[in-house]
């Protein structure tokens, strides 16, 4: 401003003998002063628009995620409109790009809590999406800071009022598979039904009996697949990634799981979305499983690094420096998939003190033992004997848990047998079979309460 002094300054003292023009230049004085002053405060704003670099929608039976990644934090407000039901999620000094509006067709017609979204501008600085609903749902919103490849991340979780019953939904899925089971077709030797007016045929001798499962009871083996949706997990420099993976092996091991009389299998997650760590513990809980596998893909900073490994929880410090890496790496998953830190679960800090369990890491270490023995006919072992670290998912302080790292995706050898369809077989072969011995030694002690379908 003192530039346009100097210049008004000559004028100003020519005019000092003459009123009317001082009043006049002091008044443009001013004007000059006050227009300046606001393009001064203006900048700023303009300059302040936050780019979005990315938008993702996680859509899964227990929530539906929304991820807004930009290059600086994003001041936010949510609320929510009835008749009909709406979610408004409204983003300051965000420009209204590319980026956001294509946000609007990455919903899915099967997500079961969005209908759809609409993206505009609602005032100067503000950006205002709304959340079309298919129901009344529970929303939570918060930011997560840099880490890894992400950026400031903006997330909205759209939780259902009423969160899905894991151990409910499985006994109906049973109900419907065997509703449209077909007819059972008479064994060979099974009795002739006779003809009307014909003299009864002679008495077939019976099929002797199959021999009894070990156990009387319904096994329940949760199969947590690791990582999914904002967590990719470990990647192979073929791009293959963790996540999917895992998740191909769970689905395989279900199913072998599954054919069993008497077992189930009940998956963490079923499809690309993320899961908390202790949600996956308490999951599990929840369907009062027998046992949990927890199933991974290895990745080391050496591509050299090969071998299938098992791990069991330790309550005395990991068994050596790379289980203490690895666990540490595992349990970072959710500062990458994006965990809400200003909620504290109750649940979690339950469980969290009810570590006495020194059985149940027994257990697992023979439930591990058994698996690793198997999985030592389709890999090479990466150590002959099952390590211990303080993995968070392990953590379940009555189930015995084990986590498996099928293979070292950061190996390229061994990410090429990740990929393959006919390894991802194998692999959920040897866990099953090194399941089923474990169970022959150690059957159930006592029966589960199964919860009765209303």
């Amino acid at each position: 401003m003192s530039r346009q002094a100097d210049i008004l300054r000559p004028v100003i003292r020519r005019a000092a003998f003459r009123p009317h023009a001082l009043r006049f230049f002091r008044t443009l004085l001013q004007f000059l002063k006050a227009c300046i002053a606001g393009l001064l405060m203006a900048a700023p704003s303009w300059a302040a628009e936050t780019l979005v670099t990315s938008t993702r929608v996680w859509p899964a039976p227990d929530y539906t995620r929304v991820t807004i990644e930009s290059q600086q934090p994003v001041k936010h407000t949510l609320f929510s409109l009835d008749n009909p039901d709406r979610l408004v999620l409204d983003l300051e000094d965000v420009a209204l790009g590319a980026t956001l509006n294509d946000i609007a067709g990455k919903i899915s017609a099967e997500d079961p809590y969005i209908k759809g979204v609409r993206v505009g501008r609602f005032k100067p600085g503000t950006v205002r999406l709304v959340f079309d609903l298919k129901a009344k749902i529970k929303p939570e919103v918060f930011s997560l800071a840099p880490i890894g490849e992400y950026g400031h991340r903006l997330v909205l979780d759209v939780y259902p009022l009423e969160p899905p019953d894991p151990l409910l939904a499985f006994l109906r899925n049973r109900e419907h598979r065997h509703a449209e089971a077909p007819a059972a077709v008479p064994a060979p030797d099974a009795p002739v039904p006779p003809v009307a007016g014909s003299k009864p045929p002679a008495t077939a001798k019976p099929a002797p009996r199959a021999p009894r499962p070990p156990s009387e009871r319904l096994i329940t083996i949760v199969i947590d697949a690791g990582h999914g949706g904002e967590d990719p997990g470990a990647r192979g420099r073929r791009g293959t990634l963790e996540k999917h993976v895992t998740l191909a092996i769970s689905q395989k091991l279900k199913e072998r799981i599954d054919n069993e009389p008497n077992m189930r299998a009940v998956l963490t997650r079923d499809g690309d979305y993320f899961i908390p760590l202790h949600m996956r513990v308490a999951k599990a809980r929840r369907v009062r499983a027998d046992l949990f596998v927890s199933i991974h893909a290895d990745a080391f900073v050496k591509p050299s690094a090969n071998g299938s490994s098992v791990f069991a929880l330790s309550e005395r410090g990991a068994t050596s420096a790379a289980a203490r890496w690895l666990a540490k790496q595992e349990n970072d998953a959710d500062l990458i998939g994006g965990v809400n830190l200003g909620i504290q679960d109750p649940y979690l800090k339950q469980t969290l003190l009810d570590l006495s369990q020194t059985a149940s890491i027994n257990d697992s270490l023979k439930l591990g033992k058994a698996v690793l023995q198997e999985m030592g006919g389709i890999n090479r072992l990466h150590k002959n004997y099952v390590e211990q670290a303080g993995f968070a998912v392990l953590k379940a302080p009555d189930i015995p848990s084990i986590l498996i790292e099928t293979a070292f995706i950061s190996n390229p050898d061994e990410e090429l047998k990740l990929r393959n369809p006919a390894y991802q077989n194998k692999m959920a072969d040897a866990i099953f079979t090194g399941i089923k011995r474990y169970f022959a030694k150690n059957p159930p002690l006592a029966p589960a309460q199964v919860a009765a379908t209303p």
